[in-house]
């Protein structure tokens, strides 16, 4: 599927060309606009969106938070937004996009669509975002929300290599539970902690994280480590682009695009040329995958997924500890210690956030640590324990 926005201006994509190709990010230019156009919404949403609507639908509680709540109330709001719209973006094109339906194994790794760069445009141009809110605020929200958002923001800029291009939307719906953490955090600052909304919510959010995080992620993890099997395995003397078309006539995933006709790779059906043309857009920049490269991929998720799995345990024990008076030993806690969680943010005491990274405290610098959860427990930590007032979602 193309990219339904249209291109950069030709001096925008002139302009990006030589630092994208020299980063190798070739595609990036194509999809520059993309990137500043969601910074620029979510920067919006977060200086004027959040709380021009928030002092409209709770003013009560909203006008009570001080400068330092209301970063991270704000920060809330961004990713709420976010989380809906790139979740029904990513579902949209995983449904309808037919050239990424059609791709083999080496396309997915090498591949490219545009619709898929638009989902990765908008998620790089996010985590473009909370990168630098994250530094600005980097002793209110930690240096665990800022290596996160750099990774995030890496990932994505890296399917503009292309690379893995084709999962980009596959992952990205991770943000399916996190709508619901941030509804259990906004619970909890509207007094509605351990209201039935909040439990319903948290079931909703316990029952995503499963599916998305642990049965869908564990298994499309699996389908990436077939896919970088297979893309090992192309001879070094086999050019990329030729090892596709060999590979999508064997397997018959291309076989409306290519078919055999006197021993020769001839075209098969024209209107499916284009389709062909867009997945193969920026191949003549492909090289072999590297050895490294594909086993840091495949570490890198064995990572995640053991983590998720750990989180997941710890979510569950809070659940039933604050709703059920089940004694755990993490009811206590500030939030559930997984990914670099400490102190909640909000417990603090009274500070108003100025410069980068200071907290000042009636005009004295104050070295405050702030520390924050992986977002995907950070909102449930929100949710169920009795001091999480702070706890940042993201992801």
């Amino acid at each position: 599927m193309l990219d339904p926005v249209p291109p950069p201006a030709p001096w925008l994509y002139s302009a990006v060309e030589p630092l994208a190709n020299k980063l190798g990010l070739y595609a990036l230019p194509a999809h520059v606009h993309e990137v500043i156009f969601a910074f620029t919404i979510y920067h919006l949403i977060y200086t004027v969106g959040s709380p021009v609507l928030s002092n409209a639908l709770v003013p009560d509680t909203y006008r009570k938070l001080n400068a330092r709540q209301k970063i991270n109330w704000d920060v809330h709001v961004v990713s709420f937004i976010q989380s809906v719209f790139i979740n029904i973006l990513a579902l949209y094109v995983i449904n309808t996009d037919p050239e990424r339906k059609g791709m083999n194994a080496l396309e997915r790794i090498y591949g490219y669509t545009g619709a898929c760069g638009l989902v990765g445009a908008l998620g790089a141009g996010y985590f473009l975002w909370d990168t630098i809110i994250s530094t600005r605020y980097l002793n209110l929200f930690g240096i665990g929300t800022l290596l996160h958002a750099l990774a995030a923001l890496c990932v994505f800029s890296a399917g503009s290599r292309p690379y893995l291009q084709y999962y980009g939307s596959t992952f990205i719906l991770y943000e399916l539970s996190t709508p619901f953490l941030n509804i259990h955090w906004f619970c909890d600052k509207l007094g509605l902690t351990g209201s039935k909304l909040q439990w319903y919510n948290g079931m909703c959010l316990l029952a995503t994280f499963a599916g998305c995080r642990l049965f869908w992620g564990t298994y499309q993890s699996f389908r990436v480590y077939q896919d970088i099997w297979e893309a090992l395995s192309v001879p070094s003397t086999t050019s990329i682009a030729s090892a596709i078309q060999a590979h999508a006539l064997e397997s018959g995933t291309s076989e409306r695009i290519f078919k055999l006709s006197g021993g020769q790779c001839v075209l098969g059906d024209p209107s499916c040329a284009a389709a062909q043309s867009e997945i193969l857009r920026f191949i003549s920049h492909s090289q072999h995958l590297p050895v490294g490269l594909a086993f840091s991929t495949i570490a890198s998720n064995l990572v995640l997924n053991s983590l998720n799995f750990f989180w997941y345990t710890k979510m569950i024990k809070t659940v039933l500890a604050r709703f059920k008076g089940v004694p755990d030993r993490y009811a206590d806690q500030q939030g559930v210690l997984v990914e670099g969680v400490t102190l909640a943010a909000d417990d603090l005491d009274e500070k108003v956030p100025e410069g980068y990274g200071k907290i000042t405290d009636s005009g004295k610098d104050s070295e405050t640590p702030g520390t924050q959860s992986e977002d995907m427990v950070k909102g449930v930590s929100s949710a169920v324990g009795d001091k999480v007032d702070g706890v940042r979602e993201r992801k």
